[in-house]
């Protein structure tokens, strides 16, 4: 609310606005002085500013490889009293992270530009007889070796299923279930 007072204060006034949402003038009035004025912070936030520049101190101390249970850790041995659920919490608000070992796989890439397909079946899973249903999905799963990609067919009537996983430079593995 105090954003969009913010937006349209200069055309429609403050307290014509506040007069429609549910907010006094008053306190869109102590809220924007706050902001401004960090005596007026709450106890949380003011130890929360201090806490973000040592979190980022410490962070670029270490080129950006650090992740908040390092950052924690340092500033334990530093003498700071502090949570890791806390560095984690003003690590995220700060927008940063450490590195990870792990590439980050994306598998599915939206283009907004393309219509979703339609619902058929209208989320109505159910068959009076086989054959007249079938439903599939797929996924993958992390593996020493790389990924694991399956595709799952099911019958909806006999619950009868055609599985097969494929990985890549892998021969592919299917097997039928019933």
């Amino acid at each position: 609310m105090i954003t969009f007072i913010d937006d349209h204060r200069a055309l429609y006034g403050v307290e014509s606005i506040c007069r429609l949402l549910p907010i006094a003038p008053s306190t869109y009035y102590r809220h924007t002085a706050r902001r401004h004025d960090p005596q007026q912070w709450s106890a949380r936030a003011r130890r929360d500013a201090g806490l973000k520049a040592q979190i980022r101190e410490v962070w670029e101390d270490n080129f950006g490889v650090y992740g908040a249970p390092k950052v924690w850790r340092r500033l334990l041995r530093e003498g700071v009293k502090i949570a890791r659920c806390t560095v984690e919490r003003l690590m995220k608000a700060m927008g940063i992270q450490g590195v990870r070992r792990a590439r980050v796989i994306r598998t599915t890439q939206r283009d907004d530009a393309v219509p979703c397909p339609s619902d058929l079946v209208k989320r109505q899973f159910r068959a009076d007889r086989p054959d007249a249903l079938w439903v599939a999905d797929f996924t993958y799963c992390s593996t020493w070796s790389g990924f694991v990609y399956v595709a799952f067919v099911t019958d909806v009537f006999a619950g009868a299923s055609w599985d097969g996983a494929y990985r890549p430079r892998c021969a592919q593995t299917s097997y039928w279930t019933r």
